[in-house]
């Protein structure tokens, strides 16, 4: 969604409704209408559900999903959290190109990627941003 369609997240779910047991632990977690994306990943998981529903509920509830865990979105004073001289390992070099298709990757595979390599998903984030590879879907739906 644009910058002109914050706080109107709803729009994106016409006929979905508000999960009451979501909407409260998302209450439970969340400062002035943020829920963060671990926090948003924390609920799916102790609920056994997929994380999109999660980003279904914050946007339907009208919340932010900030401090993305690739660091794409979601901190201040800056939108993103990237280090542009990350050193790029020949092994991520690898799993990216193995994994990318038409330059992009989905978070889930990010995901996959950092832990199979041990290494940080802000790194990855920065890494994937550094070699211009888009990074879509969101796991959360955010983009």
């Amino acid at each position: 969604m644009t910058h002109e369609d914050r706080g109107h997240y709803a729009k994106k779910h016409q006929g979905k409704t508000i999960d009451e047991n979501i909407s409260k632990k998302i209450l439970s977690l969340a400062e002035n209408k943020n829920l963060t994306c671990a926090a948003a990943h924390r609920i799916a998981k102790d609920l056994g559900i997929l994380p999109l529903e999660i980003g279904i509920q914050i946007d339907l509830m009208e919340f932010r999903i900030t401090k993305c865990q690739l660091g794409l979105y979601g901190y201040l004073p800056e939108p993103k959290k990237i280090n542009p001289d990350i050193k790029i390992s020949k092994d991520l070099t690898v799993a990216l190109v193995k994994t990318i298709n038409d330059n992009r990757i989905s978070c889930k595979q990010c995901w996959e990627i950092a832990d199979s390599l041990k290494i940080k998903k802000l790194d990855l984030g920065s890494a994937c941003e550094k070699k211009d590879i888009r990074i879509k879907p969101c796991q959360l739906g955010a983009f």
